[in-house]
């Protein structure tokens, strides 16, 4: 199960993070997400278990508990929702398309 840790301390490490899973069974991994420019953490992170029953029991126990000073927020990771992607001129189906035009009256 993949497991969404919230509200994390600046100061949590993967390490940490794993340790505070690990008291409830196996950790595949644990990784605090980064600024990619900066390195500093975002203040949330994933966790991954592969028994589904330790994972559960992980986020009843540590929901609203403190990790390195700070309540943290865990529950089950949602899929990322797809967003539609879009070009630099928008849909074109919006405006019928390029060379297209809109009004004829023209």
């Amino acid at each position: 199960m993949d497991i969404y840790c919230g509200n994390l301390a600046y100061a949590t490490t993967d390490d940490g993070l794993k340790a505070a899973f690990a008291a409830f069974g196996e950790v595949t991994s644990a990784r605090v997400v980064t600024d990619r420019m900066t390195g500093r953490s975002k203040g949330f992170g994933f966790v991954e278990m592969p028994d589904r029953e330790q994972a559960q029991a992980a986020i009843d126990a540590l929901n609203g508990k403190e990790l390195d000073g700070r309540p943290i927020r865990v529950n089950e990771s949602q899929p990322k929702p797809r967003e539609q992607r879009r070009g630099g001129y928008g849909d074109r189906r919006d405006r019928g398309g390029y060379g297209e035009r809109r009004d004829t009256r023209w």
